[in-house]
C-alpha cells in the first residue's frame, strides 16, 4: 500500500506539469534563465575540464557499483555533486551534436543514427559551436580524442569548428594501439590526426594513455593566470575493441566474463586517465578556479562487457539503460558540495551553462534547446528543465503496424514512428524504441538463460506505445499507457508541437571517393572546398528505386544470420 501511495501521489504531482500550454516551448519563466547567467558567474572565468567517455554505462562506475574499481571518479564525484537525474543519447554522433550545439537532433539534421565515415556529412556548418563561443570569450580551447562529427570537408574538422587545436581520431571506432579504422571489410585506414593532418608513425601507445599524455602537456605549456583554458577530452574508452594492457586487467582475474573483466579493466584506465590530469590541474595552478565536468555520452553495449543495470535497455535505445548518463561535476566553485542532485538535465544544457560561466552572452545564440543550468548544479535550485525530447527518427518506422495503429486513431501522432520524450514524471515512447530486456551484470562466464529469462521482455511485436512513471518507476517495469490515455495523449501532443520544429534529415549515401585507398590510406576529409553542399531532402533512399533482384543465396544467408543471432541471444 505505501509503494501505491508513493505511486499515487508521484503521479499527482506530474501531473501539474501536464497542464501547461502544450503548443508553447518548454518550460520556465524568463527571468529564472537570465538571472541565472548574471548573478552565478564567477569574478574570473574559470578553466573548464570536459572530460566525455564512450560507452560507459550507468553500473560501470564505482559509485554504483563497487565490482568497477574507479576510487579517483568516485573521490571527485563525492566532493562535488553526483548527477543522478543527467540524459544523454543513445548513441555517440547524437550526444556529441547535442553537447556542442546545445540543440536537439531535430535542429540539427542528426536525428538519424550516427555519421559514418564514407557519408559526406558533418555538424551542420552554419551553426556557432560551443567552442566558438569560449573563443569569443577569451578562452583557449583544446580538444584532445574522438570527434564523431563529420570530416568530408575540412570546414567540418575540430580546428575549423572552434578548437584552436585538435589531437584525435575522427571515425567513431578504431583499434586502441594501431588507430585503424573500419567501415566495412577491405574499407579500413589510418585515423589519428595531429590538427589538420594525419600523424602518423604514433602507434603502438594505448589511446587513453596517449590522450592523457597530451592533455598534461597542453596544460603544462599554457599560462593559467593569463587566459582562461577549455579543454575537451573525448575518450575512445571504453568504446568496443576491447582491448586493454594486461597489467589492468590482473585486479579482475575473478571475474569469470572475459569481456566484462576486459571492460572492467578499461574503466579502471579511465579512471587513472582522470586521476593523472587532475594532479595536473593542481600542479599548474588550475584547479582552485577550474569546473571538472565528467560525462558518459550514452549507455553501455551489455553483449561487450558494459552493464546499464538495473535500468531497462542498452545502447542505442530510448529506455533509460540507453540515456540516463553517468555524470558529475566537481569544482572549488561549487557553493553546496558533497551531494547528490536529482535535478533534471539534459547534454544540451552543457553550451548555456559553460557559456554562461565563461562570461559570454548566451542570448546571441537563438535556437539553444539547452538551458543554463549552474545554479541547479552549485546552489541545489530547482532545474529550469522540465522536460526533455530525446528524439524523432522519422527514418525510423515500426513495420508491421497498421496505419491506425495505437494512438495514431486520436489524429494526433503517428505512433510508427521512432520518438521519445520525457515531460516532469512522465516518459512516453513510440514506434520501436530498441532492445527492451533488463540485462544483469554478465560476471559469470557461462551465463545461466534460466536468469536470462527471468528479465527477458516479452510484450507482444505488435505494440507501439509505452508510458512510465520515471521517479516512481525508474526501471520502467509497469507501463501506464492503457491506465493514463489523458497523459498520452498530452504527450503526443508534445512530440507533435517539437515535430513541427524539425529540419529535414541529413543522412546521405555513402560516397566511394572517402575511402582511404584513394587518401594515402588514412580518413582524410575527400570533398574540396568548392564542390556544393548536398542536398538535404529529409529521406534516405536506400535504394528503393532499384528493382531487388531475386537471390535464393542472399535468403539463405539472411535465414542463418537471423538464426544465429537468435542462438547467441539466448546462449547469453
Amino acid at each position: 500500500m505505501h509503494a501505491v501511495t508513493s505511486l499515487s501521489m508521484v503521479s499527482l504531482l506530474s501531473f501539474g506539469y501536464l497542464s501547461m500550454d502544450w503548443i508553447k516551448p518548454n518550460q520556465v519563466e524568463e527571468h529564472t534563465q537570465n538571472d541565472a547567467s548574471i548573478t552565478f558567474a564567477p569574478k574570473q572565468p574559470p578553466h573548464i575540464i570536459f572530460i566525455l567517455t564512450d560507452d560507459q554505462g550507468f553500473n560501470d562506475i564505482g559509485y554504483h557499483n563497487p565490482d568497477i574499481r574507479t576510487p579517483t571518479l568516485d573521490k571527485l564525484a563525492a566532493e562535488g555533486v553526483k548527477l543522478e537525474n543527467y540524459y544523454v543519447q543513445p548513441i555517440c554522433t547524437p550526444s556529441r551534436s547535442q553537447l556542442i550545439t546545445g540543440r536537439y537532433q531535430i535542429h540539427t539534421g542528426l536525428q538519424h543514427s550516427i555519421i559514418r565515415p564514407r557519408q559526406p556529412n558533418c555538424l551542420p556548418l552554419d551553426m556557432t559551436t560551443l567552442p566558438q563561443r569560449l573563443q569569443e570569450a577569451g578562452y583557449a580551447t583544446h580538444m584532445v580524442g574522438k570527434w564523431h562529427l563529420g570530416f568530408y570537408r575540412k570546414e567540418c574538422l575540430p580546428t575549423r569548428r572552434g578548437f584552436h587545436s585538435y589531437f584525435g581520431s575522427l571515425t567513431g571506432s578504431v583499434d586502441y594501439y594501431t588507430y585503424g579504422s573500419c567501415d566495412g571489410p577491405g574499407l579500413c585506414g589510418y585515423d589519428l590526426h595531429e590538427g589538420e593532418t594525419v600523424a602518423w608513425g604514433r602507434g603502438g601507445k594505448f589511446s587513453t594513455h596517449l590522450y592523457t599524455q597530451r592533455v598534461r602537456k597542453i596544460l603544462s605549456t599554457h599560462d593559467p593566470s593569463r587566459q582562461p583554458l577549455f579543454m575537451f577530452l573525448s575518450l575512445q574508452a571504453v568504446h568496443t575493441p576491447l582491448q586493454s594492457p594486461k597489467a589492468y586487467i590482473y585486479p579482475y582475474r575473478g571475474m569469470g566474463n572475459v569481456a566484462r573483466r576486459k571492460y572492467a579493466a578499461m574503466v579502471s584506465i579511465v579512471d587513472e586517465a582522470v586521476r593523472n590530469v587532475t594532479y595536473a590541474l593542481r600542479k599548474y595552478g588550475y584547479y582552485r578556479n577550474s569546473v571538472l565536468i565528467f560525462s558518459t555520452d550514452n549507455g553501455a553495449q551489455p553483449f561487450t562487457g558494459g552493464s546499464n543495470w538495473p535500468l531497462r535497455g542498452r545502447k542505442g535505445t530510448y529506455w533509460e539503460g540507453g540515456i540516463r548518463g553517468v555524470g558529475f561535476v566537481h569544482s572549488p566553485l561549487l557553493r553546496h558540495k558533497r551531494r547528490v542532485s536529482k535535478a533534471l538535465l539534459h547534454i544540451t544544457d552543457w553550451y548555456p551553462t559553460l557559456v554562461g560561466l565563461a562570461g559570454g552572452n548566451v542570448s546571441q545564440t537563438e535556437g539553444l534547446d539547452g538551458y543554463n543550468v549552474w545554479p541547479t548544479i552549485s546552489e541545489g535550485r530547482e532545474s529550469p528543465r522540465l522536460e526533455i525530447l530525446h528524439n524523432i527518427d522519422p527514418l525510423h518506422r515500426r513495420s508491421g503496424l497498421a496505419s491506425g495503429s495505437g494512438q495514431q486513431a486520436q489524429h494526433v501522432w503517428d505512433t510508427s514512428v521512432q520518438a521519445a520524450i520525457r515531460v516532469g514524471d512522465w516518459k512516453l515512447l513510440t514506434g520501436d524504441p530498441g532492445h527492451g530486456d533488463w540485462v544483469p551484470p554478465q560476471v559469470l562466464a557461462n551465463f545461466p538463460g534460466s536468469w536470462w529469462n527471468l528479465e527477458r521482455n516479452t510484450e507482444g511485436t505488435g505494440k507501439s506505445v509505452w508510458l512510465f512513471n520515471i521517479t516512481g518507476d525508474p526501471y520502467e517495469r509497469s507501463d501506464m499507457a492503457v491506465q493514463r490515455p489523458d497523459v498520452v495523449k498530452k504527450l503526443l501532443e508534445r512530440l507533435a508541437y517539437y515535430n513541427c520544429t524539425a529540419v529535414p534529415v541529413r543522412f546521405p549515401t555513402d560516397d566511394p571517393r572517402a575511402n582511404p585507398d584513394r587518401n594515402g590510406g588514412a580518413w582524410v576529409p575527400w570533398v574540396g572546398g568548392d564542390e556544393d553542399e548536398p542536398k538535404w531532402n529529409g529521406v534516405y533512399k536506400k535504394g528503393r528505386n532499384k528493382k531487388k533482384k531475386k537471390c535464393k543465396l542472399c535468403k539463405l544467408r539472411s535465414f542463418f544470420k537471423k538464426l544465429n543471432t537468435r542462438i547467441m541471444s539466448n546462449r547469453i
